[in-house]
């Protein structure tokens, strides 16, 4: 308790303004600064990978079924009634998706269509990423085209009402660059609606109907995948189980973290990087901390006297000091996360960081809270601040006095004549 009262007396001394206790508190402020940065990255990182779940959650299905050999398989070798009656599958849907080439108005794009059925919109509902038209890719007998922003920009789509598009597919039979439109499949479409999400997407993929992927990629009966929707309360990882059962040793079930485990380990890596970075910058201002003691150590001398004349021990003086360091750290700490949680507050609530409309799926710069994180800043803080006072008290305090080892006496010997 005498430790602590010395301690918060140095730090609080009413009436202070001597240069030590200003740089004391320079000292608090050098620590708060990279603790708040360290929460507001990894709070912005936490928000581009729950940016990047949710953009993939309309183009990835809960659970993608697909054949361990080769690109597609007939429709007949899944026993689709068994796999509805799994507990937790609530829908399920076919797609067939291959490369192509589309061509507008004189201008050609590449792109990979997508050909889904009837269930498709059950299965990944669209909501509102369709930004004109209808997202209708068959009705009647009549195909359609659901296309990305990004497509439609590249094929000089203007308006929907004349948007006539022609899809071109090699034959599987062979491809001859003599006769080359003459070895391609064409089809020609109307486009029905645009999409809009992340631009990787909206310059990759085109959705139309099964029927037309089938005709134009000359795989009648067949299909690339199944694409599965799970009821909000079920286990991924138990129903790909009971799936992988239900479909056989052909046929591979994957969930959408697992096919995504690349990039959401790649965004992990930059993260834990990006605190690494951040922690080597709290170390180098927690030495502003070491500075401040052993100006106080200095500046103190002569209450470290009087506090041993009065008996007190090597490790009381060093607690006082010690605990002086983790004061001075733990206000600094303090201060940086109350500010990082007001930025993360008001970047959620306010958005006043605004990211480029056409890149992302939203123009906020996402942000998202995790305890996690809250605990590694506060974990970092304590082991770099355990370190640097340690260091400061154990070679900077005063010794005292008489505790040095005398030095040996040197006798001269003298021959005796």
């Amino acid at each position: 308790m005498f430790a602590r009262f010395v301690a918060r007396r140095y730090l609080f001394a009413p009436g202070s303004r001597s240069a030590v206790h200003l740089i004391t508190w320079l000292s608090a402020v050098a620590v708060a600064v990279p603790v708040a940065a360290m929460i507001v990255l990894l709070s912005v990182f936490n928000g581009f990978e729950r940016l990047v779940g949710r953009t993939g959650s309309l183009f990835e299905p809960d659970l993608t079924v697909e054949p361990r050999h080769g690109r597609t398989f007939d429709l007949q070798a899944l026993d689709t009634a068994l796999l509805a009656r799994t507990r937790g599958v609530a829908e399920l849907a076919f797609v067939l998706e291959q490369g192509a080439l589309l061509e507008h108005g004189g201008r050609r794009f590449a792109a990979s269509v997508r050909g889904v059925d009837d269930r498709y919109a059950a299965v990944l509902p669209p909501g509102g990423a369709v930004v004109a038209g209808d997202f209708r890719v068959r009705q009647g007998d009549l195909d359609a085209l659901v296309v990305g922003r990004v497509a439609a920009m590249e094929l000089g789509i203007r308006s929907l009402a004349d948007a006539r598009v022609t899809l071109y597919a090699p034959r599987r039979s062979g491809f001859t660059t003599l006769l080359p439109l003459a070895s391609c499949i064409r089809r020609t479409v109307s486009a029905a609606g645009i999409y809009e999400l992340d631009l990787e997407t909206e310059r990759r993929c085109v959705l139309t109907s099964l029927r037309l992927a089938q005709e134009l990629f000359a795989r009648p009966g067949q299909a690339s995948a199944l694409y599965v929707r799970l009821d909000p309360e079920a286990d991924p990882a138990r129903v790909r189980d009971a799936l992988s059962e239900a479909a056989g040793g052909e046929f591979r079930v994957q969930t959408r973290a697992e096919r995504n485990a690349p990039l959401h380990a790649v965004m992990r890596y930059e993260k834990w990087a990006i605190f690494f970075v951040a922690l080597l910058v709290l170390v180098i201002a927690s030495f502003s901390v070491v500075g401040a003691l052993a100006m106080l150590i200095a500046d103190k001398r002569g209450d470290i006297g009087t506090l041993r004349a009065m008996g007190a021990s090597e490790a009381l003086v060093r607690r006082v000091f010690r605990l002086e360091g983790w004061y001075v750290s733990g206000l600094g700490a303090a201060a940086g996360l109350l500010a990082g949680l007001a930025l993360v507050w008001v970047q959620h609530r306010y958005a006043p960081v605004r990211l480029p409309a056409d890149t992302f799926l939203t123009d906020r710069y996402p942000v998202a809270l995790r305890a996690e994180d809250l605990a590694a800043v506060l974990l970092a803080v304590a082991a770099v601040t355990a370190t640097v006072t340690r260091i400061a008290t154990g070679r900077m305090l005063p010794r005292r006095r008489g505790t040095e080892a005398p030095k040996p006496i040197e006798h001269s010997h003298k021959r005796a004549s």
